[in-house]
């Protein structure tokens, strides 16, 4: 039996469907998480505590970024079968249509979508880490450039693409990634350093103290980051180089990636699992911090109740008699 290869770019065709399969799976993770988060959100805390007026305000974030993404997913999706089955007569064989995706209007609204989506996700980066530093205006300044800049390059690839231009040839992708891959790290860095401060502070403040909490949120917040860097720094490289079959892998799953590895720390926070509710009777000197919903106007915000516990076991005049309050009243409203 003779074979027959057919005279086209076959690694890109394979790179288009496989990338498809994978935002499939990618997009059900997602789905999954949303659900959980939104389960979690809605619940009543326990011992009868009241719901966090910013549980509200972040479960609506959480639903406009589902909605964002469900709908650059469906997008992809839908011209992922323009291209084998809608219109596979269309010159230039599938390939054409892959590498002319901007000459449709649909893929130009999975992009827009995919972008805003980015963009409320980077913005809650930002929230959380001013509201660990109380709003310094030193960290504002390098965060706020990093992510205006992101947001003006993310315009420029917009007019480009509106202009019906090959997507594989907006140079200004990967200067829109890089801003991402800086934004996101410098996030990290900062969070992770003052988290770090506040544990050194309350160890020389008190020997036994237990910083195991502390621990656990660094982790959480450097892992998170690290999985959606390292999977951007793939697209980069791909686009760079011009990998146009690398580049399509990554672009259909680098939405709900970002999605995901933000839902693990928003479903960690809902839940409550960085604090129990025998912190009140511990007797050894240990401060409960957590992941909570501390303020009204918060969003998310991984150090701000650990701050505010460094303080005020600072500002006591009896540290063992304060820190058993402070305990017993964070178990009371947040375990």
């Amino acid at each position: 039996m003779s074979s027959y290869t057919p005279q086209t770019d076959l690694p890109l065709e394979r790179s288009r469907l496989i990338g498809m399969i994978l935002g499939g799976v990618s997009y059900g993770a997602y789905l999954l998480l949303t659900v959980q988060a939104v389960i979690a959100l809605m619940q009543r805390p326990r011992h009868g505590q009241k719901i966090a007026n910013n549980r509200r305000t972040l479960l609506c974030y959480t639903l406009i970024t589902f909605a964002l993404g469900t709908i650059s997913f469906a997008c992809n999706t839908k011209y992922t079968v323009m291209i084998w089955i809608d219109l596979r007569d269309a010159p230039g064989s599938p390939v054409a249509l892959i590498k002319n995706v901007m000459h449709y209007r649909i893929n130009f609204t999975a992009i827009c979508c995919g972008y805003v989506m980015e963009w409320l996700m980077q913005a809650l980066l930002l929230y959380r880490c001013f509201v660990i530093w109380n709003w310094e205006r030193h960290v504002m300044i390098p965060m706020v450039s990093l992510y205006t800049g992101m947001i003006a390059v993310a315009v420029v690839v917009l007019v480009q693409a509106g202009t019906e231009t090959p997507f594989y040839e907006i140079n200004a992708t990967v200067a829109y990634l890089a801003f991402q891959v800086a934004h996101t790290m410098l996030y990290t860095i900062l969070v992770a350093k003052r988290l770090l401060s506040i544990r050194g502070q309350m160890k020389a403040a008190f020997a036994e103290y237990d910083s195991g909490t502390y621990d656990t949120v660094i982790l959480m917040v450097i892992e998170s980051a690290v999985a959606y860097t390292v999977f951007i720094i793939i697209f980069i490289v791909g686009f760079a180089v011009h990998s146009d079959s690398l580049s399509t892998l990554c672009f259909l799953s680098i939405n709900q990636v970002q999605g995901i590895t933000q839902l693990f720390i928003i479903i960690r926070v809902a839940r409550g699992r960085a604090v129990t509710h025998d912190w009140s009777t511990r007797i050894a000197p240990a401060v409960p911090t957590t992941l909570v919903f501390a303020e009204t106007t918060s969003i998310l915000a991984e150090g701000t109740n650990v701050a505010q516990a460094a303080r005020s076991e600072q500002d006591k005049d009896s540290a063992s008699e304060s820190e058993h309050s402070v305990s017993a009243k964070l178990a009371e409203e947040n375990a």
